[in-house]
């Protein structure tokens, strides 16, 4: 942080869809909660020179380069924030921790748990010269999955007992929908299980307080092979062969899942199960969660995400039923800074919800949550989920080296 004029100097790696999200919440910020320190949206990063040109005019960066290594080198940067692909995650965040620059990098925190491994492990030796860092699952921040926590903390259900999630796409549904890089494990890591299973795993394990102990899972590619992007070289001969105005498309394979299933038993006793697909015909974003307990339940959907709905088993039989609340309150979390009462907020809040908790912590000196080790289990959940699947029988979650959830 900047001490002449308490700013937060942010370099961002990445300017896609959640750069463009990441950048969203920088702008936002400040404008909307009183926050002790400001943040200056300084550079972003990109390999692509003219595109991160373009990136840093039409999202309001000072500055850009095409070297990442040059941006944590500089002196007027406090925090790099991550939104490349999962495989650089590792090499930029421990660089960055090196050089004394708070780290916020987005999920699942790496490729495999040996990176993460080191992630975490850099983190903590960091923290003890000041330096601090976040992982970003920013669905934890949606105003109603806080209050979902909080109703569970207060007791209101009581001992939990099922844990029911799902989180429902159907963006590559399409056999002729290229093969992007999410769709290769060496730049993703894992298809569906890690691309959005990592939310549902960390905003259960958030909402209810206990972790993923032991898995038994299933994954399935649906589409072998697919065409690759535009301007990728190379052809395939058509089925019947012949000449080259008969060739078509170059095709790769598909090396992450389409879909994973699993059961869990959580380590307060709790038992769960989870769904991640990104073939779910007609799902856009359904990001579904249900905690079942001995005195009532709630349920949260992403495509409601204004609203809760929450069931007391404490009421007399003839008054029960389902209460729908609209968290639009400013009682609610995060919400006394945004609209009147009943106007609801949308996807792009939650990273903005996520950057006030961010320079908040930082501005106290104290250590943001999700830390690396939560999001270094969440990985060791999903590495024993692909584990179980390859297996056909239940696997213990290694998480012996992280700490309680946060």
């Amino acid at each position: 942080m900047s001490a002449e004029h308490n700013e937060l100097r942010v370099g961002m790696v990445g300017y896609a869809f959640m750069g463009a999200a990441h950048s969203q919440a920088w702008r936002t910020v400040n404008r909307v909660y009183d926050l002790p320190a400001r943040v200056r949206m300084t550079a972003v990063c990109g390999r692509d020179e003219s595109k991160v040109a373009e990136a840093a005019d039409q999202l309001g960066w000072e500055s850009y380069t095409t070297d990442w290594r040059a941006l944590i080198a500089r002196d007027d940067i406090d925090v790099v924030d991550i939104c490349t692909p999962g495989d650089s995650h590792a090499e930029i965040a421990i660089a960055a921790l090196a050089a004394g620059k708070h780290v916020l990098c987005e999920k699942p925190l790496a490729n495999t748990v040996a990176e993460a491994q080191q992630m975490a492990d850099a983190a903590r030796a960091a923290r003890a010269g000041g330096v601090r860092s976040m992982c970003g699952f920013n669905y934890r921040r949606v105003p109603a999955v806080t209050l979902m926590r909080q109703l569970v903390a207060d007791g209101r259900i009581g001992t939990i007992r099922h844990v029911r999630a799902v989180y429902l796409q159907d963006w590559i549904l399409d056999p002729d929908f290229p093969l992007v890089w999410r769709l290769q494990k060496d730049k993703a890591g894992s298809g569906a299980l890690g691309d959005i299973g990592a939310h549902i795993i960390d905003a259960t394990q958030f909402v209810t307080g206990q972790r993923i102990a032991r898995v038994s899972g299933l994954t399935e590619t649906f589409v072998k092979r697919r065409p690759l992007p535009a301007g990728s070289s190379g052809l395939t001969a058509s089925a019947g062969g012949g000449s080259a105005d008969d060739a078509e498309p170059a095709t790769g394979e598909v090396t992450v899942d389409d879909a994973a299933l699993f059961m869990a038993r959580l380590d307060g006793g709790a038992v769960a199960s989870y769904e991640a697909t990104r073939f779910a015909t007609g799902r856009k974003n359904g990001l579904r969660i249900e905690i079942n307990g001995s005195l009532g339940s709630v349920a949260f959907d992403f495509e409601r995400m204004n609203e809760l709905e929450f069931f007391d088993a404490t009421r007399p039989a003839a008054e029960q039923g389902f209460t729908r609340i609209i968290v639009t309150e400013p009682e609610h979390p995060y919400l006394s800074a945004w609209w009147p009462p009943g106007h609801g907020i949308g996807y792009e809040h939650s990273f903005t919800h996520q950057a006030r908790d961010f320079v908040a912590a930082l501005a106290a000196g104290d250590d943001p949550t999700p830390s690396f080790d939560d999001a270094l289990q969440v990985q060791q959940a999903l590495a024993a989920v692909e584990e179980s699947a390859g297996l056909g029988e239940w696997v213990t979650v290694d998480s012996a080296k992280t700490t309680a959830p946060a």
